[in-house]
């Protein structure tokens, strides 16, 4: 969860609003420090994906088409929001399978 806040982050905000957009869970561009949720709780690893989701979704939804361009400063060249769309539901669809921790529960509690 904490992962796909930075990848929402990454490829809409930064992409889209501001290249300069400081990482939700790191002060450079560390995909990885994300992983690292010994700082956070479920509860905040949620919120912070929950901001980051509906951020996306303003971007989304105010876009004359999917045809918008944004500048990717990963790889300082434009993409646009359909290209965009289509790497973050394919992020989601590989992380999927490390979503087993809701079964069980947000920390490991039972029925969360």
């Amino acid at each position: 969860v904490r992962h796909m806040a930075e990848v929402e982050r990454a490829w809409f905000r930064r992409v889209f609003e501001d290249n300069d957009a400081p990482m939700v869970w790191s002060d450079r561009i560390d995909f990885q420090a994300a992983y690292d949720a010994s700082a956070s709780t479920g509860a905040e690893a949620f919120t912070a994906w929950e901001a980051e989701v509906a951020h996306s979704r303003r971007i989304e939804r105010e876009a004359a088409s999917l045809d918008l361009a944004g500048h990717q400063p990963r790889w300082g060249q434009g993409v646009s929001l359909r290209m965009v769309m289509v790497h973050v539901l394919l992020e989601y669809g590989r992380h999927n399978g490390h979503a087993d921790f809701l079964r069980e529960g947000v920390d490991g509690a039972v029925g969360a």
